[in-house]
């Protein structure tokens, strides 16, 4: 969400928020987006971890999911367009009165629009920053948009809306788990474990004692307790960089995310990289899958004494680091 356009839109723009009562704002991303809101009022909803520590720590309510009724929700699209939908619909049952429709155009703001045109009065649109805000009053019957809380993709695994690879399984994912070895090792960590794909195959090796499942999107971390119905799954609602594991461990699986937004940001997997080769024993290997395009070489052979591509094709190459370069001496 841009603040500009929420401004607007209170400013002159015809949005008029209640004096009193709580203010829902489903997902935003950054504490200047409702900057022009009362901070003692909003309640942020977001299952994102990183968010979810940002607002926190900027002084705001947060909670994963609703909690009672509000005098107003604001919804920041997300990309995914079931999960809008979903979320969507969550707040015009859990508002009393104005629910607030912000995205980018990238996020599909103006297919939206035009589909909530086809239901019912709409007000604004404000346009700004290269996006849009706009808004229903309370009593639209959106329940034909509520999300199911799962689904079922191929394999006997559950999904939810708005989580990565919701549709099923992840073909870099299926890829690094084809092509990891038989042995393991004991004590793995899977950064970034999405909805528990890497978890459940690293499992069905009787050798492992423990898979420490670690995903920053509250909805896949869900949907992963209930496919890897397993005693020695562990599950942390944390993001990957920053969680530190409560003991050196044999082996981190990974399949780090690369985008921020639509934008690729290679980043995130180094910090991924940097991470694993910190909570790695002195003779601990990374397994990671990576598109072919992305550059993650200079960040391995930084953090790794040794350093490997074991499999590839045309899409994917499957990377192989050992011994972290910490312990050396």
């Amino acid at each position: 969400m841009s603040h500009l356009r929420l401004s607007l839109a209170l400013d002159g723009g015809g949005l008029t928020l209640p004096d009193e009562g709580r203010i829902a704002i489903f997902a935003p991303h950054d504490p200047l987006q409702i900057s022009p809101l009362p901070k003692a009022r909003c309640h942020v909803i977001t299952g994102f971890k990183p968010d979810f520590d940002l607002f926190e720590g900027a002084g705001f309510e947060c909670s994963v999911a609703p909690e009672g009724r509000y005098c107003a929700v604001i919804v920041v699209l997300p990309r995914a367009k079931a999960q809008g939908f979903a979320m969507i619909a969550q707040a015009a049952e859990i508002s009393d009165g104005p629910v607030i429709i912000d995205g980018a155009k990238t996020d599909g703001v103006e297919s939206m629009l035009r589909v909530l045109r086809k239901r019912g009065p709409v007000s604004g649109p404000i346009s700004k920053a290269h996006g849009k805000i706009f808004w229903i009053e309370n009593g639209a019957d959106l329940s034909d948009w509520a999300a199911t809380e799962t689904k079922p993709v191929e394999g006997g695994f559950t999904t939810a809306p708005g989580v990565f690879s919701a549709d099923g399984i992840d073909p870099a994912s299926l890829f690094l788990a084809d092509n990891l070895p038989v042995k393991l090792g004991g004590n793995i960590v899977d950064l970034g474990a999405g909805w528990g794909y890497l978890a459940a195959r690293i499992l069905e090796r009787e050798t492992v004692k423990s898979v420490d499942l670690v995903e920053a999107d509250y909805a896949a971390l869900a949907c992963a307790r209930q496919n890897v119905n397993d005693p020695r799954a562990n599950f942390h609602w944390a993001d990957a960089p920053g969680w530190t594991a409560p003991n050196r461990v044999e082996t981190v699986v990974m399949n780090p995310p690369f985008h921020a937004g639509r934008k690729a940001d290679p980043e995130i997997g180094r910090a991924f990289i940097a991470a694993a080769a910190n909570m790695l024993a002195p003779n601990g290997h990374l397994w990671m899958v990576a598109n072919r395009h992305l550059p993650y070489e200079p960040a391995l052979h930084e953090a790794f004494s040794q350093v490997e591509e074991v499999a590839g094709n045309s899409r994917f190459k499957i990377l192989h680091g050992q011994r972290p370069s910490r312990h050396k001496r």
